[in-house]
């Protein structure tokens, strides 16, 4: 599906995994030749149609973006909140971070990651060619938003056991994280709408449990070895995610270009939270101004 106007267009299709499986994915950009590319990867039981605000504002700024929804979410097939092995998150994003690339015509890319997205995304880069370069992809800036490096909400020391335990004897039993519209944001728009929303879920399997921790340990060990130029971004208040892990991002990575920005009050979603305005111009200023730093 295709639909374009004067200004801007906005299409959906699907891309196959690594492993073979078809995944969904959106894609939105000006009407003319995009000045940058940016892929977007989404938090544990939403999906990529969730960032109407960022998205508008980055095909303003004359950029274009592809969401996909990660297997087990949105419009993507698997059980919902399962993943076998980590490594699948990876190789899907992977995929699509390779096929943008393929059809940008050197446009510059950025990778955007919220919750469990910037977690797949920041394990992706530490991953590709020792986190020095990105790989293959060629990524020119690395966006990672209410990272969960120090999670608060969800990892009660007995459902961290649990997780453990189960994975290995009933891997795809599913657990609910107890996740609440609130912790998303202030606004009560943004929980009605969430709510109402037949693509959101409120699971996770006792193998994403064990492979999320698993990742977090691996992420935070390697810190060091991020070179890329990043953008930490992350809620006051947020009640799932200490900001903690965003500042031990920006503390630790060895790149000679790193930002951080926390928004007091705000919880889980900044970019759905109020004030949503700032952290979505701080986020189109950082691109912009690394597009600028390319040449391009």
């Amino acid at each position: 599906m295709d639909a374009r106007t004067h200004t801007s267009w906005h299409e959906e299709g699907g891309f196959t995994s690594p492993d073979g499986v078809e995944l969904y994915h959106q894609r939105w950009g000006p009407a003319a030749p995009a000045r940058a590319q940016v892929v977007l990867a989404h938090g544990l039981g939403e999906h990529g149609g969730r960032y109407g605000r960022l998205v508008a504002a980055l095909v303003e700024s004359g950029l274009a973006v592809t969401a996909p929804d990660h297997r087990g979410h949105g419009r993507s097939p698997g059980q919902r909140g399962h993943v076998r092995r980590w490594g699948q998150y990876r190789g899907d994003l992977g995929a699509v971070l390779a096929e943008v690339r393929g059809g940008s015509e050197g446009a510059p890319l950025f990778l955007y990651g919220h919750s469990m997205g910037a977690l797949i995304a920041l394990d992706l880069v530490l991953e590709a060619s020792g986190g020095e370069d990105a790989g293959s992809f060629g990524l020119d800036g690395l966006i990672l938003s209410g990272i969960p490096l120090e999670p608060v909400g969800i990892a009660s020391p007995w459902l961290i056991a649990l997780a453990r335990v189960l994975s290995v004897i009933l891997p795809r039993m599913p657990l609910s994280p107890g996740i609440g519209a609130d912790a998303l944001s202030r606004d009560p728009e943004v929980w009605r709408a969430y709510e109402a929303d037949p693509l959101v879920h409120r699971r996770a399997t006792a193998r994403w449990g064990a492979e999320a921790l698993a990742t977090i340990e691996r992420t935070k060990r390697d810190l060091g070895r991020l070179t890329l130029p990043v953008l930490a971004v992350h809620g006051g208040a947020d009640p799932l995610n200490a900001p903690r892990g965003s500042r031990e991002v920006i503390r630790r990575a060895s790149s000679s270009d790193r930002t951080l920005r926390i928004y007091e009050g705000a919880r889980h979603e900044p970019h759905n939270d109020f004030g949503w305005e700032a952290v979505v111009a701080d986020v189109v200023a950082w691109i912009e101004a690394r597009c600028l730093g390319t040449g391009r």
